[in-house]
């Protein structure tokens, strides 16, 4: 439970971003280079390399080598246990929105009540 607990810490403080958020829009419809990724910002190559290495660490991206060339990509099942994690979360308002939804197709309404 803790690491899964980590897992999500990372994640969602990798998204905490807006740089992070938009180097992941990106991979997420192609791979890209390290080059290719830091010529797009205007900022060094070793801040996006940081960024790159919280992404990585939340295991939101994969790095491989190619040639002399580092390949950046979505890493398969990337957004798992965030999603898990929101999917609870949701159920439980769901269920809430139904039961409230219920008590008022029971309960008629007052007109009375509260001086109204």
């Amino acid at each position: 439970m803790v690491e899964y607990s980590l897992n999500l810490d990372s994640v969602f403080g990798s998204l905490a971003d807006p740089t992070r958020r938009d180097i992941l829009q990106r991979v997420s419809q192609a791979q890209m280079t390290v080059g290719e990724i830091a010529s797009v910002y205007d900022t060094s190559l070793a801040a996006i390399s940081k960024h790159l290495k919280i992404l990585e660490r939340a295991h939101l991206i994969v790095k491989r080598k190619r040639g002399k060339e580092r390949i950046v990509q979505l890493s398969p099942g990337a957004f798992k246990s965030a999603a898990e994690y929101l999917d609870w979360y949701q159920s439980q308002w769901e269920q809430r929105f139904d039961a409230l939804e219920e008590y008022l197709k029971e309960e008629p309404y007052d007109k009375t009540r509260n001086g109204r």
